[in-house]
Parts: structure tokens; sequence; C-alpha cells
């Protein structure tokens, strides 16, 4: 899918800006030069400009030019991974939702092995967008058994975090598995999450299971990529030929002791899971 002219000149130099590349303060070259540079019409470099300048990343100066705006980088939430499941209730404390889709359907056949489903059993699905600073950063659909669906309502689902849901249910949730990878943005996932069509994204598959093994949710998550990043902590290990990278913990500002491995959302609110 090609990309038009003037966002591949917003994404590099948003890039450079991001990378400190082109530090707060510093001059961008004027309209004649990067429209040389990346090859393409002043027009094209005005409109990229523009982009910048809309999220507040340049300043544009008549007379003067065009600088790069100085920006508190915000603080960003920190889940745990490796603990997600404590953090999830957290993150849906601190961020907003907006739900797009709520019903119940016959379970696809990919969500009934990975809920362990008996034959025939029904799933609730919604399809919900998180926010955080007014933005969203995350498009979460979500696939739940009816007999555990059918406990809370539409109106509780758009305004609780679904893992506390589960729990006033009598759910005893365990255990989760989960996989990470990336996927490019369709047109519904892109008018949602406020990205061009085809903007790459990460992509989440979770699937929680309460104590006696039976899955109790199924979620699909696409994270923008600007607004959530996931961060692992290594340190070296063994000795000789055996040395090799390992996770390490470490201490929240508490003193926990906490696992390395850390997913962060880009925000001005606390340090905290992702929320489902």
């Amino acid at each position: 899918m090609a990309v038009p002219k003037a966002r591949q000149v917003y994404l590099v130099l948003r890039e450079r800006i991001a990378s400190g590349g082109l530090p707060s303060g510093e001059a961008l070259p004027g309209e004649q030069a990067l429209a040389a540079e990346h090859s393409v019409s002043r027009i094209t470099v005005r409109r990229a400009l523009a982009e910048l300048e809309r999220e507040g990343l340049i300043d544009r100066r008549r007379g003067a030019g065009t600088f790069v705006t100085q920006r508190h980088a915000p603080k960003p939430l920190v889940a745990d991974l490796a603990d997600v499941l404590s953090n999830i209730a957290a993150m849906g404390r601190s961020t907003s939702v907006r739900l797009l889709a709520f019903g119940y359907q016959d379970a696809p056949p990919a969500i009934a092995e990975a809920l362990r489903l008996t034959p025939g059993e029904r799933v609730q699905r919604s399809v919900r967008v998180r926010i955080i600073d007014g933005q969203p950063f995350s498009y979460l659909t979500t696939h739940v058994p009816e007999r555990v669906g059918v406990t809370y309502s539409e109106a509780e689902l758009a305004s609780r975090p679904l893992l506390s849901l589960l729990e006033r249910s009598g759910v005893s949730v365990d255990r989760a598995t989960q996989e990470i990878g990336a996927v490019l943005a369709s047109p519904d996932v892109a008018a949602a999450l406020d990205v061009d069509v085809g903007s790459a994204l990460i992509a989440l598959t979770r699937a929680v299971y309460d104590t006696d093994g039976r899955g109790v949710e199924h979620l699909a998550a696409l994270y923008r990529p600007d607004r959530y990043a996931f961060r692992m902590d290594l340190v070296r290990t063994g000795s000789d030929d055996r040395r090799r990278w390992a996770p390490v913990a470490g201490n929240d500002d508490g003193g926990r002791t906490q696992p390395a491995t850390t997913a962060t959302a880009r925000g001005t609110q606390s340090r905290t899971g992702e929320g489902t």
C-alpha cells in the first residue's frame, strides 16, 4: 500500500525529532532544501510541516523559519507484563474507554479453541477504544463466554475495566498467555485510532483462564506504536561460553521487586498496566 509523499516526509522528520536528531530549538532546513532532500515538491513539504505543527512538534515563525518545539516527554504508563493480571484493573481506572460494539454470537473456531469452549457455546463480543490524555492508543476486541458475559451490562462494560467485571461475577482469574506481533491498520481500526490506513500497529493476543483452566477472556489488542511500547530489561548471566541474556528484576517507586518485562503507554497518568 503506497504511502503519500507528504506522509513519508512527515514520518521521517517526526522520527528525527523523536530520536533527538533534531533537538528542541533547532531550525529545520528551508522548504526548498527539504523538497530537494526528499525529491518532492514544496507543496508536499508544506503539508508535512503542517502535520508536524498540528502535533506541536514544530513552530513555524513568519520571516524567521521553522523550529523544533520544546516538548516535555510525558511520564509513561508502565505495565508489568510478567505480572499483567494484577495491573489490568489499574490501567482501566487511569484511562477512559469508548465502546464501539457489543453483542452475542456463535464463537469463531479460533476463539472457541483458545477459550476451550464446549461445542455450541456462545460468546459476548465487544470492541472498545482505550484513550489516554484524550488520545486513542488501543483498539480492543474481546470475546467472553456467554455464561460470564451475561453477569454485566453493556453500560457497565463502557465504564468499568473488564477484569473487575469478571471478578465480580465470581471468576477467579489465575493465568494468561499472550503473543505479540505487528499488523497494518484496516480502515475501521485506522479511523478509531486516528491513523492512516495501512499504518503499522503493535498486535497483542491474550487468552485468560480461571483456576479450573477454563477460558474466561480472549483479547485481540492493537496499539499505536507512537503511544504504546514494550520494554524488557536484560542482564548477562552464566559463565564462559554459556553466558546469555536473561530478564532482570527491578524495583518500583515503592521499593517492591518487579519483573523486568514491561509495556509503556505514553501519557501523564501514574505507572500501571494495560486494562481490558
